[in-house]
């Protein structure tokens, strides 16, 4: 007797169509390209024996129960608003600094219709999106010139290229950096066109190792700040200023990348120390790099400021309109700096609001709903952190009893926590999701 191949009850995609047909607004070219990708998944799923079919009827529902599925997650928005209980503020995963929603406000009119990205009002003429942001950026950070691109990355990618491509630029050992999503810092000078070359030590670096390693075809020297990481101990590094004087001194431009990139002294409001960008680029660098969604608390980009002539060649180059912001971004960024404008200690964004809440406030927030938000996963976790001076981060145990937390949960929701999915972190450093399921 020939055995019949599984495969024999799996419907035609016209069967699959006649089920789904009318119950969904989506194109029928779409569709038929969903069933027919269901049916070739399951076909392969068949022949590894990870399923089985008693019967066709059995093979349609399940298909169409797929297809159903696909299409409700298909047709909803892929980006939903998460409460954010990882204790980490500016968390990239979720999104880097919030925005709030004043800022909407204010844009929602403005976004409605045609804006002046790049059309000059008072001449009438071509205008250059790059110089709705630049008068801000100059007056904040005290920089002849200012420059937008998509990213900071984007930012020491364009700088580099520019200034270096086919030559050498210098960087100390212990500034070769890697941050979140694999980013690589010699990765990078090398897809910009230039040459690393590596200064010093990774604990040690002098200001004549710098000087022994220039050469004719130096054509900068960039300093990286480490924003996630610290070399403690045994340790020696030049000040910022010495290197500076030693470029100059050479006719070599001298790069920082300050990553996050703040514009007010933080350590006047509880903060911990971070290099703020007024003071450094009064320090004569000639390029200074910053991200636009870190403590600056607006949307993602990279922001340029230093010497006119400088800032000039990187407009020009071709690398900028593929690096380029859009409307958008350039419109938040110019709400975001205008807010620092004000007299007061930090700006109001919802970035500095949180990062300035006491821990007292964190808790009281925790524990306002006694109804607890279920997390799955059967492991501890800790929510609403707040910055610590002496660590990196300090937890906020949000459970009543610590010894229940199983798969019990621990966090304690507020009002608006309701419906809402919940992104935490366990003890054991797992993603954990209101949906109960461990994320990784």
């Amino acid at each position: 007797m020939v055995a019949h191949s599984p495969l024999r009850v799996l419907p035609s995609v016209q069967q699959v169509y006649d089920q789904l047909s009318g119950k969904s607004a989506i194109k029928d070219s779409y569709l038929i390209q969903l069933i027919r990708a269901e049916l070739a998944a399951l076909r392969e799923e068949l022949k590894a024996g990870k399923i089985a079919f008693t019967h066709k009827e059995q093979a349609l529902a399940i298909v169409s129960q797929r297809i159903e599925y696909g299409l409700n997650r298909l047709q909803s928005s892929s980006i939903i608003k998460v409460i954010n209980a990882t204790g980490v503020v500016l968390h990239t995963g979720l999104g880097r600094a919030p925005l709030g929603s004043q800022l909407w406000q204010e844009l929602a009119p403005l976004l409605n219709g045609y804006i002046n990205l790049e059309f000059d009002l008072e001449s009438g003429s071509r205008g250059e999106r790059l110089d709705l942001n630049a008068p801000l950026l100059q007056l904040l950070t005290g920089a002849p010139a200012a420059a937008v691109v998509n990213n900071n990355a984007a930012a020491l990618l364009l700088v580099l290229n520019t200034l270096a491509e086919n030559r050498e630029v210098l960087v100390s050992r212990g500034e070769l950096i890697e941050i979140g999503g694999s980013f690589r810092l010699p990765e990078v000078i090398a897809k910009s066109g230039a040459r690393l070359v590596e200064v010093g030590t990774t604990n040690r670096t002098h200001l004549t190792d710098y000087e022994r390693s220039l050469t004719p075809q130096t054509a900068a020297i960039l300093v990286a700040h480490p924003s996630n990481y610290r070399i403690v101990g045994f340790t020696e590094q030049p000040d910022r200023r010495e290197i500076v004087a030693l470029g100059h001194r050479h006719r070599i431009p001298v790069i920082m990348d300050l990553g996050s990139g703040i514009l007010f002294e933080p350590t006047t409001v509880g903060l911990p120390p971070e290099p703020v960008v007024r003071t450094v680029v009064a320090e004569h660098f000639d390029l200074v790099t910053f991200s636009g969604d870190k403590l600056l608390g607006g949307p993602q980009a990279g922001i340029i400021v230093g010497a006119e002539k400088y800032i000039q060649k990187i407009r020009r180059n071709p690398l900028m309109r593929a690096l380029r912001c859009d409307k958008l971004t350039l419109t938040i960024l110019n709400y975001t700096l205008r807010r620092y404008l004000s007299d007061a200690p930090a700006p109001e964004l919802p970035t500095h609001r949180l990062l300035l809440t006491p821990v007292a406030e964190l808790q009281r927030r925790a524990r306002k709903n006694p109804s607890p938000i279920t997390l799955g996963g059967g492991e501890c976790f800790k929510a609403f952190g707040a910055t610590d001076p002496k660590r990196s981060r300090e937890w906020v145990d949000a459970s009543d009893n610590h010894s229940e937390c199983g798969a019990r949960v621990i966090l304690k929701g507020s009002g608006d926590a309701a419906g809402k999915v919940v992104a935490a972190k366990s003890a054991a450093d797992h993603w954990l999701s209101s949906a109960g399921q461990a994320l990784s």
